[in-house]
């Protein structure tokens, strides 16, 4: 749908991705026009780009942590989003369930492995860097869990989610979630705005 083309740069280890996630539909469903997600490593990016997680970079900074929580409730609540829980195994080193998203992408899974994995991290609170919670939580939504832990030892499988992450930084991403509309990026869950903005305007010339 549209000609205009989206891309989400996600990691299921940040809680304002899976934010994002949760409203990206009604966006979709306003716009005509659909998101493409691409899985990438935060910790790799944050590597390549120098960066630090929020928590990390303004642990000292009362005033600063103070707003971000704020930030995080009013968008909650704007969009209704209740069942957001914040996980208490955070931070979750994602390496292995974002190589399980490269995979589903090749199965055909995609979209029901990405709704579950966001659920599991963001709603249920389990520690997805735990191979038997994985494990269990792919049984428990029907997902082949033998499949996924040959998938994510396959060369090609981990080469493709490097290649991303390593793109992504080139386009200038340096963490997630980060939105490109063509080639005009958006960072985190208070630009959504513009996002939608710059989909409209694009929209408007084709």
């Amino acid at each position: 749908m549209g000609d205009v083309k989206v891309q989400f740069l996600f990691d299921f280890g940040s809680p304002n991705a899976y934010l994002c996630h949760k409203v990206i539909g009604d966006i979709e469903a306003r716009q005509q026009v659909r998101f493409d997600y691409m899985p990438v490593l935060l910790g790799g990016l944050f590597k390549l780009s120098g960066n630090r997680s929020p928590g990390e970079a303004f642990a000292g900074i009362e005033n600063k942590q103070k707003f971000m929580m704020l930030e995080m409730r009013r968008f909650i609540e704007r969009h209704g989003l209740t069942a957001y829980r914040r996980n208490p195994h955070f931070p979750v080193n994602t390496l292995h369930i974002m190589r399980g998203a490269i995979a589903a992408q090749r199965n055909g899974t995609f979209e029901r492995y990405v709704e579950r994995m966001f659920a599991h991290m963001w709603e249920e609170g389990l520690k997805m860097d735990d191979p038997a919670v994985i494990r269990a939580a792919l049984e428990e939504d029907g997902l082949d869990a033998t499949a996924f832990e040959t998938a994510i030892q396959d060369p090609v499988v981990k080469a493709a989610l490097l290649a991303n992450t390593q793109s992504a930084f080139e386009r200038g991403a340096f963490g997630s979630p980060t939105f490109f509309v063509g080639e005009e990026m958006y960072f985190g869950k208070d630009q959504l705005r513009d996002v939608e903005e710059e989909i409209a305007r694009v929209k408007s010339r084709t």
